[in-house]
């Protein structure tokens, strides 16, 4: 037996109860033998449907034209099956899945830091970064820190992002306004697309 002091007891215990709600409940589809109903309402292969007949027929006439009874909707009264090739399906439920992942486009929010105070030289290379960021369709994050006496003067920082979205305007929205998070002012801006 092995002997846990009392916080390793504690983070055992939070360990085990999050084990037991975070596992996932696979979506398996059955077939054949898996259809645990008596009657079920079948649809042939090319579409017509045959009625509701029991799942023993069903399985003799899928076995006949060497395919196999799918279960396509189990919620139903009586569930609904389809006489299919069942390694078919699966493999086109693969690609349909892989081709759905190919055609996401995965947007990042990029953060670009500016202060009240800034150089014309620094301005400029931080805002060839911004359209950088956008040309790539990711979101950018403008932030603007203040520090020390710098928030007395809020309206440099104000003024500097009016600019910043005065020489963007062409090529981004506006997805936020500038709003004040402590000593920062974030807006955040997204590419405009065509």
């Amino acid at each position: 037996m092995i002997l846990l002091k009392n916080y390793q007891k504690k983070f055992y215990i939070r360990a085990t109860k999050l084990r037991r709600f975070t596992i996932a409940a696979k979506k398996t589809v059955k077939r054949n033998e898996q259809i645990h109903s008596s009657e079920i309402r079948l649809i042939d292969n090319d579409g017509s449907q045959v009625g509701i007949i029991t799942i023993e027929e069903a399985i003799e006439l899928a076995k006949s034209k060497g395919m196999d009874v799918v279960e396509v909707s189990p919620n139903a009264s009586p569930p609904v099956c389809r006489v299919m090739d069942f390694g078919k399906f699966i493999f086109e439920k693969k690609k349909k899945n892989q081709g759905a992942k190919k055609k996401q486009k995965i947007i990042h929010v990029k953060e670009i830091k500016f202060r009240p105070l800034i150089e014309e030289s620094d301005y400029n290379v931080k805002l060839g970064k911004i359209f950088k960021f956008l040309e790539q369709g990711d979101k950018v994050k403008i932030s603007l820190r203040y520090r020390g006496r710098e928030l007395r003067h809020v309206e440099l920082g104000e003024n500097l992002l009016k600019r910043v979205c005065d020489d963007i305007a062409n090529v981004a929205t506006i997805e936020q306004e500038a709003q004040r998070e402590g000593r920062q002012l974030i807006m955040i801006v997204a590419p405009i697309h065509n």
